[in-house]
């Protein structure tokens, strides 16, 4: 697909498909980065997350990973390895794991959630820098009507 800047016309003949996969692409790229730049994966934060009983988690009981995988399968990536992801929260005191393979959400742990839960803001803003809220708002109003046009889940 071209990058110039092509008229309305050409814009409104390009296929949506291309553009929402770029476009989730690079928005997962970035927010994965700046996440990596502040010392943290976004499967690591979703880990502590789906643990908290004050985010996620129905119940703030501990999960085995393959009950997380399934917690998580509509926005977990292919290469998200969660086994590996809660190593490093384990050995920071964030996770603890029982004696049939639970993750637990540990107090640093949730204070930790609460802290990278601050970065959350400014990367949002990044991403929406130049988008007014009502130019955003329309966009996703489209997205989901062209989501419900083919069938899907809204």
């Amino acid at each position: 697909m071209t990058t110039q800047n092509p008229s309305d016309a050409g814009l409104a003949a390009q296929p949506a498909a291309y553009w929402t996969g770029v476009a989730y692409e690079s928005l997962i790229a970035f927010t994965r980065a700046r996440q990596a730049e502040l010392g943290y994966t976004q499967p690591q934060f979703w880990l502590l997350r789906n643990l908290s009983e004050n985010d996620l988690s129905p119940d703030g009981q501990g999960r085995t990973v393959p009950e997380l995988r399934e917690a998580m399968a509509s926005y977990l990536r292919p290469e998200d390895d969660l086994a590996a992801e809660a190593e490093p929260l384990l050995g920071r005191g964030w996770l603890t794991r029982d004696g049939e393979g639970r993750l637990w959400l540990t107090e640093a742990g949730e204070e930790a959630r609460v802290g990278l839960k601050r970065n959350a803001p400014a990367i949002r803003d990044a991403i929406h820098e130049g988008i007014d809220d009502a130019d955003y708002v329309t966009a996703l109003k489209v997205l989901r009507r062209m989501i419900g046009n083919t069938g899907g889940a809204v």
